[in-house]
């Protein structure tokens, strides 16, 4: 079992930075990947970036290439995303996940938490 809680939302303006963490209870989190979702009102939760449970392979949506870095420190039991030059189009609730497999599928995910608001005002 693995319990994660995120935390680091907030409203920021355009071009701002906001960066959510998400720590990680239960034996299993130095050998499970981490993901990063989000749901925007309306929409579909949307894959943002994963990470193996090594550190060494990362993924990331198009959308945030270049400007969001997933990161995670195993002695903490936490996963973090760094995300700059957030966009309006960036507003959502960002979900961390755990789970053995690594991918872009929110069913590769076993895990859930329970999600941060980020607000980006235009």
């Amino acid at each position: 079992q693995v319990q994660l809680v995120e935390s680091g939302g907030g409203l920021v303006q355009a071009g701002g930075s906001l960066r959510l963490s998400c720590a990680a209870s239960g034996r299993t989190f130095s050998r499970s990947a981490m993901a990063w979702f989000r749901q925007a009102p309306g929409k579909e939760r949307e894959f943002v970036a994963a990470i193996s449970w090594s550190g060494y392979s990362t993924d990331y949506a198009d959308s945030v290439k270049g400007r969001f870095t997933i990161s995670r420190v195993n002695a903490k039991n936490t996963v973090y995303l760094q995300m700059n030059s957030l966009k309006p189009e960036d507003t959502a609730v960002y979900y961390c996940a755990a789970g053995l497999s690594y991918g872009r599928r929110t069913e590769a995910y076993d895990y859930w938490g329970q999600g941060t608001q980020v607000t980006v005002s235009s």
